[in-house]
């Protein structure tokens, strides 16, 4: 019987220092360290090599071909949006940022982290919130590499922090003065057809972490800690979510961003 999640490390003849990170990541999780020999007695692996940690999913319908995900904030494409996004994108105009004026912003699902690297490269202050303790690994090690980076400013990467647990709950913990203008929601929501699966980062996220059932909760205590707005992005044709109307949307090609002003 396959295992489902351990740790694992990829590298040809398993290099020492390949090796000694996932023996640490191992012990930090409480998974099991296992050799590159032994990884095809499992489904789900934490998996370092030399670009970094990624998660390889092996799918039932052909386990032959894993999938891979790895977060990479020193991509091209999050590159040329860094470069070249500036502050009239959506994202931007929906967070609140504006010339002269950088909220403190809270990214309640963090996830593959894209948007809040974005909002901290406009120069937002970003605390990303992740439950998934696979995501939360992943995204350590992609901050781990990108504050090595010469291509990025310190300024940005004393910008993003990171938490795990569950956003609920760690809203429920801070302290008033401490309260973020934004927070800021991308939930997994349940798919209905199957173009929602056309994106293979998706298609992971989703086989892992699932649907975020607890959406409207997650609302409902950020509406109660944010000090200005909340923002959701939902699917274009989507409903809002719960009993909440947002104050206005802005809308985009195939989702929409749902803004509840506080």
């Amino acid at each position: 019987m396959q295992e489902k999640t351990f740790v694992a490390v990829s590298h040809q003849g398993e290099s020492s220092i390949l090796m000694g990170k996932a023996a640490t990541l191992a012990q930090q999780m409480h998974y099991k360290h296992i050799s590159i020999s032994e990884q095809d007695n499992h489904l789900v692996t934490l998996v370092y090599t030399e670009k970094g940690l990624e998660i390889q999913l092996k799918p039932e319908h052909n386990p032959q071909k894993p999938l891979k995900l790895h977060i990479d904030f020193l991509s091209s494409a999050l590159t040329y949006r860094r470069q070249h996004g500036g502050i009239k994108q959506a994202l931007a105009r929906a967070v609140g940022i504006k010339p002269g004026i950088r909220p403190s912003i809270i990214d309640a699902t963090a996830g593959l982290g894209k948007d809040s690297f974005l909002l901290a490269s406009l120069g937002s202050r970003v605390t990303m919130i992740e439950r998934s303790p696979l995501l939360f690994a992943l995204l350590q090690d992609a901050l781990h590499r990108m504050a090595h980076s010469p291509d990025i400013t310190q300024e940005i990467i004393d910008s993003l922090s990171l938490i795990q647990g569950d956003a609920s709950k760690v809203l429920n913990t801070i302290p008033h003065d401490e309260y973020p203008n934004t927070i800021y929601l991308d939930p997994m929501y349940p798919h209905k057809r199957k173009s929602a699966l056309n994106s293979l980062e998706m298609r992971i996220t989703r086989e892992l972490v699932g649907d975020d059932m607890d959406a409207e909760i997650l609302l409902k205590n950020a509406l109660l800690c944010a000090l200005q707005r909340v923002v959701v992005k939902r699917p274009k044709t989507a409903a809002s979510i719960g009993d909440h109307s947002p104050t206005h949307c802005i809308q985009m090609k195939n989702s929409r961003y749902d803004v509840y002003l506080v």
